[in-house]
């Protein structure tokens, strides 16, 4: 994986960000969900690096990557911080305007990337996700049922302390068979460091803190995303079965969105490669 690419460390006014880089062409920024790093990416950007620039970071909060300080709120973790941070990165490495893709928890900071920096982000790229309020303000008992860790992982220190007791048994689906034995050993190093243990779990804190209220703020003030979207979703994959059609949600939000599903499960940059590059390099093509 990542097979000419150059891993490095860019410091930004915040704090430092592990970031993978390699290709040649328009840039696209591919951000991770949880409790991955950029390492997801891995045959994804392969896949792409022939015709695009092609940036894979480590989240705030996530793998090497600065870990975000406190806060009552959690402003520091939140997707707006998240995302300015990741334009920096991005103006530090060269690239002034891009494409975004958002996997998971990554969707929401794209999300927020693409709402708040509009002169930045050309064209934005959601996957398996939702603005945060939507999915609160859509939360039932199947939400409940198989999403609660959403607010289990919004608790104070206990969940620090249930995942820090066998962090491999908690993420009991991870596998080097699904994702490699680099990307295996990389996620394992992440899982049992307490200090991103706790940076990623205060990225759900800042959703149900801080981070629905600037969505709430944006809706109120009918502030949309105004690049092209794309919004996927996995087919094995519960998004569409708990909210129903993702397009039509994110059509609230954005003003040109189209979206199809990806025959996979929830981690299809691991699980369906070929298919997520072939719709990401179908999608920003046609912006070229």
């Amino acid at each position: 994986m990542f097979q000419g690419f150059e891993l490095s460390y860019v410091d930004i006014p915040i704090g430092s960000l592990r970031v993978r880089y390699g290709g040649a062409g328009p840039a696209v920024l591919l951000l991770h969900g949880h409790p991955r790093t950029h390492m997801t990416w891995g045959h994804v950007a392969d896949l792409l690096s022939d015709q695009f620039t092609v940036v894979c970071p480590d989240l705030p909060g996530f793998g090497r990557s600065y870990i975000p300080r406190d806060a009552p709120d959690s402003r520091h973790s939140s997707k707006r911080a998240k995302a300015a941070a990741l334009v920096e990165l991005m103006a530090q490495l060269g690239h002034r305007t891009f494409h975004v893709v958002g996997h998971d928890r990554g969707s929401l900071t794209a999300f927020r990337m693409a709402m708040e920096h509009q002169d930045a982000v050309q064209r934005l790229i959601t996957i398996d996700g939702l603005p945060v309020l939507e999915h609160l303000e859509r939360a039932d008992w199947k939400f409940a049922r198989d999403w609660y860790h959403w607010f289990f992982f919004a608790q104070p220190e206990k969940p620090e302390r249930a995942i820090l007791a066998n962090p491999t048994a908690w993420y009991s689906a991870l596998s080097p068979n699904l994702m490699g034995a680099e990307a295996y050993k990389d996620i394992l190093n992440a899982i049992h460091d307490p200090r991103v243990v706790h940076g990623m779990l205060e990225d759900y804190r800042a959703g149900i803190r801080i981070d629905h209220l600037h969505d709430r703020s944006d809706r109120e003030a009918g502030r949309r995303v105004v690049c092209p979207t794309l919004c996927l979703w996995s087919t094995m994959d519960d998004l569409a079965s708990i909210y129903g059609d993702p397009i039509a949600i994110w059509r609230n939000w954005a003003t040109d969105v189209s979206g199809f599903g990806v025959e996979s499960g929830h981690h299809v940059a691991e699980e369906n490669p070929v298919a997520l590059a072939e719709a990401i390099r179908t999608f920003l093509g046609k912006g070229r």
